[in-house]
């Protein structure tokens, strides 16, 4: 059964794991709805280490963003790669799968992973963002999906029947990541 743990507490008590895994980020806007799922696919592990920033993997990584963007967000105009640090995501419309809730906010899901090559950063957590650690199994993307439909509905206040259709198409574009349980 695929486990989910907190990756700060997984780091400090040394149960990361080191032959791949999953990362899920959340970063939340303090005045709205605005929120920014990040999910790693990770393997090839050759160091795992803190800085002041947060988490560094050397390792390769293949990353997917989900945006919510709620019906107030003023920048809605801007592509999400041209916005500022705290909205940005790196696709431009073009790039990513739009699902309008019952209320008008989209909600957008990469249409391809971005990969990344030697090392990233997971940030340090702060306010109500947070990360997680998924460990590979071969449920993973039931996980994803509960994940998601909980997270969208709970966390980004997404009507429930949208944030389960939104969780579907984010788990068609999770299965690009998967990692090969062995």
């Amino acid at each position: 059964m695929a486990t989910i743990k907190d990756l700060f507490s997984a780091y400090k008590n040394s149960e990361l794991p080191m032959d791949g895994g999953y990362i899920i980020s959340s970063f939340f806007d303090q005045n709205s709805n605005y929120t920014r799922y990040e999910v790693i696919a990770y393997n090839n592990v050759k160091d795992i280490y803190i800085n002041d920033e947060g988490i560094v993997f050397k390792a390769d990584g293949r990353k997917i963003y989900v945006l919510v963007e709620p019906v107030s967000y003023t920048s809605k105009q801007t592509d999400p790669c041209y916005r500022d640090d705290a909205h940005k995501i790196p696709y431009r419309y073009k790039e990513l799968t739009e699902h309008r809730t019952k209320r008008q906010d989209r909600i957008y899901i990469a249409k391809e992973p971005v990969e990344t090559y030697t090392a990233f950063t997971v940030m340090n957590e702060t306010g109500l963002n947070n990360s997680y650690v998924c460990y590979p199994s071969d449920d993973i993307s039931l996980l994803m999906d509960k994940f998601f439909q909980k997270a969208l509905y709970q966390n980004s206040n997404v009507p429930r029947s949208d944030a389960k259709k939104a969780s579907e198409i984010i788990v068609e574009v999770f299965k690009k990541l998967e990692i090969p349980v062995y």
